[in-house]
């Protein structure tokens, strides 16, 4: 088990090895023409290994390296109260709340519609055409136009930000259920008009458990999306807290190394909501005798 273990595992450490080595090698190259600039500045010349140091250690570098990320992480994380403003863990969590506000929105709002498409034909012609155009509007426009019309009603916060994030959540969701609904192959179907199933019958007994595994392959992606909604829907509003306040304070003070701890924080986060559905999808088709 341990050098099955230490063989899978191979790989991965050499490739993360090839992309700290690149990523060094680029900050190096980004970085070095301030070290030079402000040595020239001085009158002095740096050697080889001074210059390597500079470009390590800017305050402002143009691209952080992965250790000042991680001493940034440390700080944010570990070293900060969870209820402090510096805190990414509390900025994570404003960020989190509005990501599953508006996931669980989005995906209430797509498996309804989803059913809707499968059981009525005009429903299908008329709305999925819709559905796929409305993917067309770049978020970054629409965001701020949802935000001035939620808070001209008087809906601010949370909601608008959920919002966002529900608007990006509900098309994989919708396509996703739409696909595994009509998965059933018609054999199947026959068997079930044979025994004169009703319509809803149908659904509960073969297209639901049969959707299941195209609906949480769905959920994964929208909660990822749902999470950039949320960030999104953060920017336009000049807001205080949430890691797209993070990542607007760092893009305004030209504190590169806050921007990168916001992404890699972000990175985390979606990574870990993205396992925990796939951790409840492995129990649910377990259950369900489908894995």
């Amino acid at each position: 088990m341990t050098r099955a273990f230490f063989s899978a595992l191979l790989p991965v450490l050499t490739i993360t090895a090839m992309i700290l080595a690149v990523w060094y090698v680029g900050a190096f190259s980004l970085n070095s023409k301030w070290s030079k600039d402000q040595a020239a500045r001085a009158g002095e010349t740096l050697t080889v290994s001074e210059l390597i140091a500079s470009t390590m250690s800017q305050d402002r570098p143009r691209l952080a390296t992965p250790h000042q990320i991680a001493i940034e992480l440390w700080d944010s994380v570990i070293d900060k109260k969870v209820t402090s403003k510096r805190s990414l863990v509390f900025h994570g969590w404003v960020t989190l709340s509005a990501t599953l506000l508006g996931f669980v929105i989005g995906t209430a709002l797509g498996v309804l519609l989803a059913v809707g498409i499968v059981h009525d034909r005009a429903m299908s012609l008329g709305v999925m055409p819709w559905a796929i155009a409305s993917q067309a509007i770049p978020i970054l426009a629409l965001a701020p136009m949802i935000i001035v019309v939620l808070h001209s009603v008087g809906l601010t916060g949370l909601f608008p930000k959920a919002i966002i994030s529900a608007y990006l959540s509900f098309f994989p969701v919708v396509v996703g259920m739409v696909s595994g609904l009509r998965s059933p192959d018609p054999i199947s179907m026959d068997v079930l008009h044979t025994y004169a199933a009703s319509r809803w019958q149908i659904f509960w007994k073969l297209r639901l458990p049969a959707s299941l595994p195209y609906l949480f392959t769905s959920l994964k992606i929208g909660i990822a999306a749902s999470l950039v909604g949320a960030i999104v829907g953060e920017l336009p509003t000049g807001a205080v807290a949430g890691l797209g306040a993070r990542l607007l304070v760092g893009s305004y003070y030209g504190q590169t190394v806050q921007i990168w701890s916001a992404l890699i924080a972000a990175a985390t986060l979606a990574a870990l909501l993205v396992g925990l559905i796939g951790w409840i999808q492995k129990l649910t088709l377990r259950r369900m005798g489908m894995d």
